[in-house]
C-alpha cells in the first residue's frame, strides 16, 4: 500500500512538472509571436509595404495617438500609413512583451533626415494586434509633421 502511495505521489509530480512545463513553454511562444508581430510593423514601415502590416491586425484593430482617438484600419491607411513614405529607418532601443501586451521605445529617422522618439503600446490577440497605441516624444513627434 505504502508503496502505491509513492508511486501515485511520484505519478502527481510528474504530471504536474510537465503541465508546468507545458504552461511556460506556450506562455514563451506567445510572447516569442507577440514580439515577431510588432517587430513586423517597423520593419513593414520601413519597407513601405501595406501588404506586410495590414495582416499583422485582429479584427476590430483600433489606434490611438495624441492626434488620433481609436481610429479603425479604414482611417489608419488613410490618416497614419502615408507617414511611411517619410520614414528612412528605426532604431528600437527597448521592446518589452508581457503576455499580451507590447512596450516599444524606438527612434525613428525621416528621410530627410530628422529624428524622432517614440513609445508605442501593443495589445495583442492571438499574435495579431488589437490595439496600437503611439506616444509622441521629443522632436518631430511624427514623420509627416512639418512644423519642425
Amino acid at each position: 500500500m505504502k508503496n502505491q502511495l509513492q508511486k501515485n505521489v511520484l505519478g502527481c509530480l510528474i504530471a504536474v512538472t510537465l503541465l508546468l512545463l507545458t504552461l511556460h513553454c506556450t506562455a514563451q511562444d506567445a510572447r516569442q509571436v507577440n514580439e515577431k508581430t510588432v517587430r513586423a510593423v517597423y520593419t513593414a514601415y520601413e519597407k513601405k509595404d501595406w501588404d506586410m502590416l495590414k495582416p499583422l491586425f485582429a479584427d476590430g484593430f483600433t489606434f490611438t495617438s495624441p492626434n488620433d482617438d481609436h481610429i479603425d484600419i479604414v482611417e489608419y491607411k488613410k490618416r497614419c500609413w502615408p507617414n511611411a513614405y517619410n520614414i528612412k529607418s528605426f532604431h528600437i532601443d527597448k521592446l518589452v512583451v508581457d503576455g499580451d501586451d507590447a512596450f516599444v521605445l524606438y527612434h525613428g529617422w525621416t528621410m530627410d533626415g530628422k529624428e524622432m522618439e517614440n513609445t508605442e503600446y501593443f495589445k495583442l490577440k492571438d499574435g495579431k494586434i488589437k490595439e496600437f497605441t503611439c506616444f509622441f516624444g521629443p522632436g518631430i513627434s511624427f514623420p509627416n509633421n512639418k512644423a519642425k
